[in-house]
């Protein structure tokens, strides 16, 4: 186990890649989240509860379901070495008990020692006056577990072991800061999706599009009538494309599926066969 400890706020989870590479870290664990390879594998973000007591709470795995499901990711990996993140040992103590990593020798690194008095300075400003709030995983990666939250990618380079390497991590406002999570009513996507899908060449017009919320995204599914009789696997395609597109950049949130259905060709009595 390699621990990174330092207050709240002082450029952990921004400098946690360069500590893992410098240790030969396999995997990061930071706000109960585990993170290998920069893929979120296994556990639910701290950032994502509603008040900062449950935030705690979740970063610490106090939740029994919750530290197993991290346990059971790490047991099914070829994991030799462990980066975990926390603001002071005995929080560490806490979480490495949690997941049953205790007995394991560990070697204590303080963010004074990887950052300097001025960028903690900055990290800690910023923290304070924008409530932003750095996740060590690509924004791509995030949006699946953030959906509907502020999320945007951040990039650096840092010497690594070997040579430099590019790293992208992502930038959340969790909702128990003054910036939050934002909602999006339903009937205001529908609204969208059935725009940008009648404005699709091709297309004759939405016959009816609905929208399905999960806690990973949204799932579309657009009917439409087509004037085409050629191409129409394409058209469908470009729908789907057009509909996504306009989401997942004008809301920045996660969309899980677009299905497209051609109902009836334009003009018809609409008898004809279902085309997907």
């Amino acid at each position: 186990m390699v621990a990174l400890v330092g207050p709240s706020g002082t450029g952990k989870s921004h400098r946690a890649s360069m500590v893992a590479d410098y240790h030969k870290a396999d995997a990061i664990i930071d706000d109960g989240l585990l993170i290998v390879d920069g893929r979120i594998v296994a556990g639910r973000s701290a950032k994502r509860e509603r008040t900062r007591m449950a935030a705690v709470k979740r970063a610490i795995f106090q939740s029994p379901e919750h530290a197993r499901e991290v346990r059971e990711a790490l047991a099914a990996r070829p994991i030799e070495t462990v980066l975990v993140l926390g603001t002071s040992r005995n929080m560490i103590d806490r979480i490495l008990h949690a997941l049953g990593l205790e007995d394991c020798p560990v070697t204590w690194v303080d963010i004074a020692a990887v950052a300097s008095a001025a960028e903690i300075e900055t990290a800690l400003r910023v923290r304070a006056l924008e409530g932003k709030h750095v996740i060590p995983a690509p924004t791509f990666e995030v949006q699946k577990s953030f959906s509907g939250y502020l999320v945007a990618p951040l990039r650096f380079m840092f010497p690594g072991r070997m040579r430099p390497m590019v790293v992208e991590k992502s930038i959340v406002r969790p909702t128990f800061s003054s910036y939050g999570r934002f909602f999006i009513a339903e009937p205001a996507l529908v609204a969208m999706a059935s725009h940008v899908a009648g404005k699709t060449p091709g297309v004759a017009r939405v016959l009816q599009v609905k929208v399905e919320a999960t806690s990973e995204g949204v799932a579309v599914r657009v009917d439409v009538a087509v004037a085409v009789h050629e191409g129409l696997f394409r058209l469908l395609g470009a729908v789907q494309a057009a509909v996504r597109q306009a989401i997942e950049s004008g809301t920045a949130l996660n969309v899980v599926a677009v299905d497209v259905t051609a109902r009836r060709w334009a003009g018809s009595d609409g008898a004809g066969t279902d085309s997907r």
